[in-house]
């Protein structure tokens, strides 16, 4: 498993809560660190199971484990807050004071409709994500909840258009004050020397929405990982999953079956069965139950190697 998907530079590890998403990142991100890949490990599961798993008190900026790994847990809800103080202060210095009021009672607004948390936290995933290359090899995220995580998933493609749409809008404002400019001459008032603020801002944000939908939708660079066991309701949830990754164009990298009993039992067979026919055009990787709750470095390093273990053991995807 670790050179399937160590392939890729960024990896999601997505699923449904207590299917051990947090537990496989972790001790991915500890393969990719021990290999001398200056790793990222992003939580963004409200849960902040990560500090748990490593026994190490974490917040919103990067601290790091050891060696090569760094790892960070973001509160959905202080980031929508950040984000909107930030959103604020840009717009007071674009905005005439006696609007200032207005426009703040407006952003209030937007904290509290549905998707602002999604897109504060999309925004500073952009920003890790231009980390990539410079301050870290490798990102790999432990994400939210499915539901969350499919919304967040699908923000470049909806927020790119949204912003070429507010773009071509501030064009056309633009372009009517220069011919009003034309029209009134004098009584128009002095030209500002200085280009669009407005203008210039909505483009760096569209340039950096393509740059990150360029990421997610390219194979080569990142992949997401959806975690399961063999049961119903994983499976079930995890097939929705995967049809709303494929309509956006998101690669997957593979399926991996967690806690699988040794001592094999009719139901465990069933629904192993099952997952192979529902995935099996991806590649699936299979791991044991361990006797033991895994957290900790020494028990993650003991994961990791079990991974390596069964590496040879994956199941190829199937053509048919």
């Amino acid at each position: 498993m670790p050179d399937g998907l160590l392939r890729h530079r960024v990896l999601f590890f997505g699923g449904k809560g207590g299917v051990g998403k947090t537990t496989l990142a972790a001790a991915i991100s500890l393969i990719a660190a021990q290999r001398d890949d200056r790793t990222l490990l992003v939580s963004t599961d409200p849960a902040h199971s990560t500090s748990d798993m490593l026994e190490l008190e974490l917040g919103p900026e990067p601290r790091k484990v050891s060696g090569s790994l760094w790892a960070m847990e973001i509160d959905p809800t202080r980031e929508a807050d950040r984000y909107i103080d930030e959103v604020k202060a840009r717009v007071a210095s674009l905005t005439a004071p006696r609007l200032v009021g207005e426009v703040e009672r407006q952003i209030d607004i937007a904290r509290v409709s549905p998707g602002a948390e999604e897109a504060a936290l999309f925004d500073r995933f952009t920003r890790l994500l231009d980390e990539l290359g410079r301050s870290y090899d490798r990102l790999v995220f432990d994400t939210a909840p499915l539901g969350h995580t499919l919304r967040l998933l699908a923000l470049p493609e909806q927020l790119t258009l949204w912003m070429r749409g507010l773009i071509g809008r501030r064009k056309k404002v633009n372009a009517l004050h220069r011919m009003w400019r034309k029209v009134a001459g004098a009584a128009a008032g002095d030209e500002a020397s200085h280009d669009d603020p407005v203008l210039a801002a909505l483009e760096e944000r569209k340039t950096r929405f393509e740059r990150t939908r360029a990421v997610l939708t390219d194979p080569t660079r990142s992949a997401f990982v959806f975690v399961l066991t063999p049961e119903r309701l994983p499976l079930l949830e995890t097939q929705r999953a995967v049809a709303v990754l494929e309509r956006h164009r998101i690669p997957l990298g593979g399926i991996v079956v967690n806690q699988i009993a040794l001592d094999s039992s009719g139901d465990q067979d069933q629904w192993l069965e099952s997952i192979g026919a529902a995935f099996r055009r991806y590649p699936r990787y299979d791991v044991p139950r361990f006797r033991r709750d895994v957290y900790g470095l020494n028990a993650l390093h003991e994961l990791g190697n079990a991974i390596h273990r069964m590496e040879s053991a994956a199941v190829p995807p199937s053509r048919g």
